[in-house]
């Protein structure tokens, strides 16, 4: 699972790194968060394709999803693309999606929390209401909200019957990555694909004078060296439960020293 992708350099980072990833985590499944794409507001259907070009099997995303209008038509006739299941019914799209892949049947739920963000439908109930209808597939979550307690309180409601938990939205890996006392595995944030040198993936001046001067200056994503963040999880294809979870910090650099040091087979 992949951290929000943050503009045209967290979309090259992802397009350059993701590939490696997969064969080096020998990955069966990937999910990216695809919601800043666009300049850091939205998607369109061009980057999304991108996104699932680079080695996503799904695409989920968040509060900026509705960002560009003409995106609402993909939402609704592209299932690999997901908004939060949890908005009132008469929104565009769908919050859930399941795969068969390879003889093995996936289910990725996108969650927003309403903690500091806009007080929309309950996300506890609404996986309460997805999970009477969906207990077999192997259930990933990416849980869109701003508080770490939020966050952390959903994990341990959903423990046991989700696989793996992973928040989004902050951009900012934490290191909390964690197996749940009945199995889930939990991160409270992904973090972020794009600039490091930056604030959450944005021009460092731009918010410190939005910060300083209270100022709503017009925010632009940094430019420079993307890095891919993330996680890389063993889950029991029998039990569903979650064997082991790894954070993702890569840079193109790391590539290069890996295959440096790493002996010819």
């Amino acid at each position: 699972m992949i951290g929000d992708v943050m503009g045209d350099s967290g979309l090259e980072a992802l397009e350059n790194l993701l590939p490696n990833l997969i064969k080096k985590y020998s990955s069966d499944f990937v999910v990216v968060n695809g919601e800043n794409a666009a300049a850091g507001f939205g998607l369109t259907e061009a980057l999304l394709d991108r996104i699932l070009a680079a080695g996503a099997d799904v695409v989920t995303s968040g509060n900026h999803v509705w960002e560009k209008r003409e995106f609402w038509t993909t939402l609704e006739h592209n299932a690999r693309i997901l908004r939060p299941a949890n908005y009132p019914e008469g929104c565009s799209g769908q919050g859930l999606v399941k795969v068969e892949k390879d003889g093995v049947s996936w289910l990725v739920v996108n969650l927003q929390g309403r903690e500091f963000m806009p007080p929309i439908d309950c996300p506890f109930k609404t996986f309460d209401r997805i999970w009477t209808q969906n207990k077999d597939p192997i259930i990933l979550v990416d849980f869109h909200a701003e508080s770490t307690k939020e966050k952390e309180s959903l994990g341990y409601y959903l423990d046991g019957r989700a696989s793996l938990v992973a928040g989004t939205h902050t951009h900012i890996l934490t290191a909390d990555e964690r197996i749940l006392p009945l199995g889930t595995g939990y991160i409270t944030d992904l973090g972020m694909t794009g600039v490091i040198q930056s604030v959450i993936g944005m021009d460092t001046k731009v918010c410190i004078d939005r910060t300083k001067t209270q100022v709503m200056h017009r925010m632009i994503c940094a430019q420079g060296q993307g890095a891919v963040h993330g996680i890389a999880a063993e889950i029991d294809q029998e039990t569903k439960k979650t064997v082991s979870i790894t954070r993702i910090h890569q840079t193109p650099l790391d590539c290069i020293n890996a295959s440096l040091t790493t002996p010819p087979a």
